[in-house]
């Protein structure tokens, strides 16, 4: 099963940035090229999702979601993959942990958006996910304080790592995050089925 996988070798911080991408825009382009940097990731894997387990609607087919990310992400460090459905995991807990399990000595650090991270408490084993893995959380178009004030960052408000040393998320022994404040894309996914841009058939 490995020859299908996304390459990473040990000693490398490797970005996760996971999601329907249905469709993959501008704005993930734009938080992924700044995560590579600030965060000092070694690579970025986008894992496009079979399905998200907080929407009632299914997304596009996974392989025009792939084949779509695939061409508008161009980067040599940064890989789109169907890993969740290639190791049958479907919540980010269980994913992380096989991965961690597949890419022994690899460090992994979860990238999310601000608007992610204000019902991160939403999601399955979302504890566990902050005690095992650096999280990188990107600004987003909208309020600020949904996500400063969640009921995550105010759980682990003792593990938020500043801004100015950003690049020592993947470095760090979790539980560590840190949120960063970018220039902002206000591209989404919603707006852009909303326009009839894209369609799930």
């Amino acid at each position: 099963m490995r020859h299908h996988l996304p390459y990473a070798r040990a000693g490398q911080v490797v970005g996760l940035l996971g999601g329907s991408f249905d469709p993959s825009h501008e704005g993930h382009v734009h938080i992924t090229e700044i995560a590579l940097k600030r965060f000092a990731l070694d690579r970025v894997w986008w894992l496009v999702s079979p399905g998200n387990p907080l929407k009632a609607e299914g997304p596009a087919p996974m392989a025009r979601r792939l084949d779509h990310a695939r061409r508008l992400m161009v980067h040599p460090r940064v890989e789109v993959t169907d890993l969740e459905a290639r190791i049958g995991t479907r919540y980010t807990a269980a994913t992380l942990s096989a991965i961690r399990d597949l890419y022994p000595g690899v460090t992994f650090v979860w990238l999310m958006g601000a608007d992610n991270l204000a019902q991160f408490h939403l999601w399955q084993g979302w504890r566990g996910i902050m005690m095992t893995t650096p999280v990188g959380v990107i600004a987003r178009p909208g309020p600020r304080g949904a996500a400063i004030h969640s009921v995550a960052a105010r759980t682990f408000s003792a593990a938020r790592l500043p801004g100015r040393a950003s690049r020592l998320l993947g470095r760090l022994d979790p539980p560590c995050w840190c949120y960063i404040d970018v220039p902002m894309s206000d591209a989404s996914s919603t707006a852009i089925r909303a326009r009839g841009d894209w369609s799930r058939v």
